[in-house]
């Protein structure tokens, strides 16, 4: 197991490949301490037998052996003895109760993934059915020096109709996206395989001023582009990959621009009936040659924007349009277009590289991995603290969990995770206070499969992991099932004080937290002094007035609710907008990439002041908050009409029926099973309805069985009746009779015996003698007179004539029509009924 402690360097051998890869590993891992040449000298008995217990046990001391006969004796020696050596040190061994070596090891953990400054990143991987292409993209960071202002609409702005293909000209469509029915089955780096594709149309020449479209690259989104003027296009967003919804983020690159044209660009399937567009959003525009030249990077840009129902109607979803126009800075530029400030995968990559290679923050700053993600990636855990000094400051530390990009298209919450760590990471005195007294647990981005493909809201299961935190499907949904469970273990080793998972709004302006209300009295209002503390130290980004904190039954596996049934209390989802700030000297300008990353900043501040032993301003917020409480109440009933003396009793008021609902995205859209198990159950499902299908068995029991016989056999005799001349028909149908009723199970043997002497004289050639026809027809007919007597022509009567059970009694027909109506109704399981005529009756008789 251990080959660096069992080589004998005396011999003078060719290194052994594996023995090598072994040494690193376990050096690298913190098992093996010693230097290849510090190896004790195997010459020295004494050496050999403290640090190669191996060797001893191999029987170099011949009676040695016979002191330890038992091998499992011996084992338990070994591994002592490797415990006992300064050269190791593992925490894979089992020890049991009374704190003796068991020879087993735990569960092996995954290698972790471990940056290294001589290596590459690891790459991203694709679904094997997108084409990526190959250039990396770099986006520099900069803060435009004026804010940004929200658009003013001038009220004449165009409302352009939508055209589509048919008058258009299609100059770029991906078609290698999976749709709705699909489902993810693997996945590569690079995606698919093969040459990628030319989707943008060919340039006939310098005066050909087409614009060239591209999205195959990280988190972008662009499915079908449509030119319907010389400077008009049509845009077609893709869907989350294998679904049908959820467009909303847009990511997109433009080539061949000219900079005194006025384009107009027209996004036609959004989904969203409300949006910031209609209240002052500006998308946003990045030009390559503005950041080679003049350092500029993402800014607002946009003219006659309006957002808008789609005039054309497919029948089945109703969509919503986006449009604006631009000009752009410069002749033959590559520009980029997006929804928000985007932060990829490898953006993350790239940063967490700089805090490994960093020599001081790595030391308080543990990179982990969490778990991988349904396309294999790597999905980071960051454990961040001071060391502590002793084991009971250890022990005494509460834990903070934060975690973004769970929806990924909502690229504000990495933006605030990245001004957080940025701080936290950092020498300020505050931040190494917060390390002092606070363990820290940060996923930054729990969803990298739906950041790299361009998804706005779900993985690669084609649902929306923030309504799974319940869910007990680890492999649909990894990301989400191990960041509970880390959460669960941690709450088993220490209080977790404060749950925070990172968000974007798309239809409120201003940064608001969603929260949980607790009913437990001793700790009332708590839960929103957080919040309260947080709208006091960024006045102009923060509202408290917007927060909600309302638990819906459809918002029960959010990852907010299923941490407060945990037991956290401050358990929060925060939601910072696409748009911008209403509030302070912020107001109606848009959010820049600085502003959020100061919102992570005010996040640890608030977490001094949370925590602060001096509880004057938390006392403070908490009547503060119980004032705002007594304006909300008397503001419901003022609306409802009514008066109310809220002295003494309005604390007593369940908070869940003043707060109003928090008005998110519909869980339903994206809640249940995963795609591929849905497709299974379908399957099933279908070769079900096959199986019944084909092996449908309308009879099931013994009974109903016989009866369907009998019934089959009687259609057949009276065919046959039909079928040969009339004089012959009476004879062969009476020489049919007594066979078919010796077939039938029904016939009991009492009934048999009683029935004999009729049947004998029936059955005059069994004694060797033939019926004459007219005594025959006589006979029927005389039986005929009789039961006209008492029943009509025609009736509806059962296949399985009822007989007496009496044996001292002639056998008479079943006379009770109704009874075998009820018992078995004519339209039951597909029993079709018959009239029978009375001359036929004697078929009745066994």
């Amino acid at each position: 197991m251990f080959p660096a402690l069992e080589t004998e360097l005396k011999q003078e051998t060719l290194p052994d490949p594996y023995e090598d890869f072994m040494y690193h590993h376990l050096q690298y891992y913190g098992y093996f301490k010693a230097q290849r040449g510090s190896l004790p000298n195997s010459a020295t008995h004494q050496h050999v037998w403290k640090n190669n217990p191996r060797y001893l046990l191999s029987g170099s001391f011949g009676e040695r052996e016979d002191v330890i006969p038992d091998p499992l004796q011996k084992e338990k020696l070994l591994y002592s003895l490797m415990l006992g050596s300064p050269l190791l040190k593992s925490r894979q061994l089992l020890h049991d109760e009374f704190g003796e070596v068991n020879p087993c090891l735990r569960e092996p953990r995954d290698l972790f993934a471990a940056f290294s400054s001589s290596g590459p990143l690891q790459a991203p991987r694709w679904p094997i059915e997108c084409e990526v292409i190959k250039e990396n993209l770099h986006h520099i960071e900069w803060v435009p020096p004026q804010p940004e202002y929200f658009y003013q609409p001038t009220g004449n702005e165009k409302l352009p109709e939508i055209v589509g293909e048919e008058k258009g000209t299609v100059v770029y469509q991906l078609d290698s996206v999976p749709t709705e029915g699909s489902y993810f089955t693997s996945s590569r780096v690079g995606g698919k395989r093969g040459i990628i594709r030319e989707l943008a149309v060919t340039l006939q020449g310098p005066e050909d001023n087409t614009l060239l479209f591209e999205s195959r690259f990280e988190s972008g989104n662009l499915q079908k582009a449509v030119r319907v003027d010389t400077y008009e296009y049509e845009l077609t967003l893709r869907t989350d990959l294998y679904t049908n919804k959820h467009t909303q983020w847009f990511y997109f690159r433009v080539q061949n621009t000219r900079k005194d044209a006025t384009y107009r660009f027209t996004i036609v399937n959004l989904l969203k009936p409300k949006s910031l567009y209609t209240i002052g959003m500006k998308p946003l525009m990045y030009s390559q040659l503005d950041a080679s030249t003049h350092n500029i990077g993402w800014r607002r840009e946009g003219n006659e924007i309006r957002y808008y129902k789609n005039n054309r109607d497919d029948g089945q979803q109703l969509f919503y349009c986006l449009t604006w126009t631009i000009q752009f800075p410069h002749d033959q530029d590559t520009c980029f277009f997006a929804h928000f400030y985007p932060y990829t995968y490898t953006d993350l990559q790239c940063y967490l590289l700089s805090v490994a290679n960093n020599p001081v923050q790595s030391q308080f700053c543990k990179l982990r991995t969490l778990c991988r993600s349904l396309a294999g990636n790597t999905v980071y855990l960051l454990t961040i603290t001071n060391p502590a000094r002793t084991p009971q400051e250890a022990a005494a530390k509460k834990a903070v969990v934060l975690s973004a990009r769970v929806h990924p298209g909502e690229s504000n919450g990495s933006w605030i995770m990245k001004g957080f760590l940025d701080f936290i990471l950092s020498n300020s005195p505050d931040a190494q206070l917060l390390r002092d007294i606070f363990v820290f647990k940060v996923v930054p981005m729990l969803n990298p499969d739906g950041v790299i493909v361009g998804n706005y809201r779900c993985s690669l299961a084609g649902r929306d992991l923030n309504r799974h935190y319940k869910t007990i499907l680890k492999e649909s949904f990894p990301c989400i099932w191990y960041t509970r469970n880390m959460i669960k273990r941690l709450l088993e080793e220490r209080e977790v004080l404060l749950y925070c998972d990172f968000h974007g709004h798309s239809r409120k302006n201003n940064i608001f937290l969603y929260g949980c209300n607790s009913n437990d009295r001793k700790y009332w209002l708590h839960e929103r002094v957080f919040p309260l503390m947080l709208s006091k130290n960024a006045p102009d980004k923060f509202s408290f007035h917007s927060c909600n904190f309302k638990v819906q039954k459809c918002k029960e596996g959010t990852g907010r609710v299923v941490m407060w049934r945990m037991g956290i209390l401050n358990s929060y989802t925060m939601e910072s907008t696409f748009g911008g700030s209403t509030l302070g000297h912020k107001r109606d300008t848009h959010f820049t990439t600085e502003d959020l990353k100061s919102l992570g900043y005010h996040v640890c501040d608030t977490l001094l002041d949370f925590c602060d032993p001096d509880r004057t301003k938390f006392m403070q917020c908490l009547a503060e908050l119980k004032e705002l409480l007594q304006q909300e109440i008397h503001k419901k009933f003022n609306e409802l009409g009514q008066d109310m003396d809220l002295e003494g009793s309005w604390s007593d008021i369940s908070l869940s029926d003043i707060e109003s609902s928090t008005s998110g995205s519909d869980s339903s859209l994206s809640d249940g099973l995963p795609l591929h198990l849905l497709n299974i159950a379908h399957e099933v499902n279908q070769k079900k309805k096959m199986y019944k299908k084909k092996k449908k068995k309308p009879l099931q029991t013994r009974k109903q069985r016989n009866e369907q016989y009998q019934k089959n056999n009687l259609m057949r005799e009276l065919k046959l009746m039909e079928d040969v001349p009339e004089r012959a028909g009476f004879a062969s149908t009476l020489q049919k009779q007594p066979t078919f009723f010796r077939n039938s199970e029904n016939a009991s043997s009492s009934t048999m015996r009683n029935d004999k002497p009729r049947l004998n004289e029936l059955r005059g050639r069994d004694k060797g003698t033939s019926l004459d026809p007219s005594k025959m027809a006589s006979l029927i007919l005389t039986k005929n007179k009789e039961r006209m007597q008492t029943e009509k022509p025609g009736f509806i009567v059962s296949c399985s004539p009822k007989r007496s059970t009496n044996p001292s009694q002639e056998p008479v027909p079943d006379m009770k029509p109704n009874w075998s109506r009820n018992r078995y109704p004519a339209t039951r399981r597909g029993r079709t009924t018959m009239t029978v005529y009375p001359f036929l009756h004697i078929y009745t008789y066994p």
